[in-house]
């Protein structure tokens, strides 16, 4: 008897093996890579219209960031995958996960990005002007550059933050690798083995991307003064 469910066991691991391999390839990865690019290019606009000193900019970017912040990210994703239906908007699961990871990481990543651009010296915002840049050649070639090594980490940790985020996608029936380990799961009746295998896919996942913002960090340091 230990013989046979040893061997089942065996089994169902390397019959799904690839499955869980294909969603991470096809959906899990691509998903997170999108919506963080996505996320990233919001953010700036929202950070920099966080610091604007006009209050009509401001105040919207703030309150943007307020809301999105103090709501679960399951339930933003329920909104626009199930709500918008009834209001004629209807979005596959792909874009639906992508929309919702992407304004979830425009919110957080915004405030990284308002809060590095802050810790910049005052100094070098009028070293700027004193070599005659305007206030937008300041920022972008003065203060941005310094902001985003400041953001390394941070964006690195939201990255992996959001690798296993996407794990929502099952719920919006995308077969990315938590989907395809539920229905693989949910054929065999072998659920803990799945999740473990599953776990130990984003395991293998996020330190390799852990490894590499460990090396980006300190390729980085290099250059500080």
């Amino acid at each position: 008897m230990a013989q046979e469910r040893f061997d089942r066991i065996l089994e169902i691991i390397s019959m799904s093996l690839m499955p869980l391999l294909k969603g991470t390839i096809l959906y899990t990865i691509p998903i997170s890579l999108l919506s963080f690019a996505l996320g990233l290019l919001a953010a700036l606009f929202i950070a920099l219209a966080g610091l604007s000193a006009k209050s009509y900019v401001r105040l919207p970017a703030r309150v943007y960031v307020w809301i999105i912040r103090c709501t679960p990210i399951l339930v933003q994703l329920f909104i626009i995958f199930y709500g918008l239906p009834g209001m004629g908007i209807l979005l596959s699961p792909f874009a639906s996960i992508v929309i919702s990871l992407t304004i979830s990481e425009a919110a957080y990543s915004s405030e990284i990005m308002r809060a590095a651009i802050l810790s910049i010296p005052g100094g070098q915002w009028k070293a700027g002007y004193a070599l005659g840049m305007t206030r937008s050649q300041n920022l972008v070639r003065v203060i941005l550059p310094q902001s985003v090594r400041i953001c390394i980490p941070s964006f690195g940790n939201q990255f992996i933050t959001l690798i296993k985020t996407s794990s929502l996608a099952a719920l919006v029936t995308l077969p990315d690798l938590f989907g395809a380990a539920k229905l693989i799961a949910a054929s065999t009746f072998e659920p803990m083995l799945l999740y473990l295998i599953a776990g130990a896919y984003y395991l293998v996942l996020c330190s390799v991307l852990t490894i590499w913002q460990t090396r980006l960090e300190k390729r980085l340091g290099g250059y500080q003064t």
